[in-house]
């Protein structure tokens, strides 16, 4: 008899030590829990973000500059070489172009900007300082274009352009701003204490083989 009610006794038991095992206070509350799925979701679209924003980024380690392009734009191969590239908006006949060019002969920045507005109508823009140019023109087929130059120390001269329908100034006028805002330029590798020695290097080896 006292066996029997000793078998009958076990669950009530086992759950008690259960109890004490796991204090329910212990679990994370639905709000806890609600956090930090919240907080887990914000990291994985920052991480997306800063994924995105670094693949749009376009980087000429050997002729010294960088720039930013919108979202979506595509590439245009057959259009850039080693010197600058081309990117386009595939849907709307936008485009922005960044090309290097070597100093030839001391050329200034006014001289680059006189060049410029003899391939286009109606360049009208400001210099700021000596070393950089800020700018509109038109390209004479119904194209706006937005324009910055930006001088390096050795003389060589990057020129960024952004051109889209004049039709459409209202929607890219401020991303062609921002585009261009996003230009920088930095010392190309040939002149870095890596790129020195590395020619140095090749330069060595060439005379070793002769």
């Amino acid at each position: 008899m006292k066996s029997s009610s000793l078998v009958a006794c076990l669950p009530i038991l086992l759950l008690v030590a259960c109890g004490r095992a796991e204090p329910v206070e212990d679990m994370p509350s639905q709000e806890e829990l609600a956090a930090a799925a919240n907080a887990a979701a914000a990291k994985a679209v920052a991480a997306d973000r800063a994924e995105s924003e670094e693949s749009r980024n376009y980087v000429n380690v050997d002729r010294g500059f960088s720039i930013t392009f919108p979202e979506g734009w595509e590439r245009d191969a057959s259009a850039s070489d080693a010197d600058g590239v081309v990117y386009r908006d595939p849907g709307a006949g936008a485009d922005v172009r960044i090309f290097w060019k070597p100093d030839e002969d001391g050329q200034t920045l006014q001289q680059a900007v006189s060049a410029l507005s003899r391939s286009s109508e109606g360049v009208d823009g400001d210099y700021i300082g000596d070393n950089e140019y800020r700018g509109t023109a038109n390209d004479g087929e119904g194209n706006n274009v937005a324009v910055r130059l930006l001088r390096q120390p050795s003389g060589a001269i990057v020129t960024a352009t952004f051109g889209y329908p004049e039709m459409l100034s209202e929607q890219y006028q401020a991303i062609a701003e921002k585009v261009l805002d996003s230009l920088s330029i930095f010392a190309p590798r040939a002149e870095t204490a890596e790129g020195g020695t590395a020619q140095g290097a090749a330069a060595n080896a060439a005379g070793t083989a002769q």
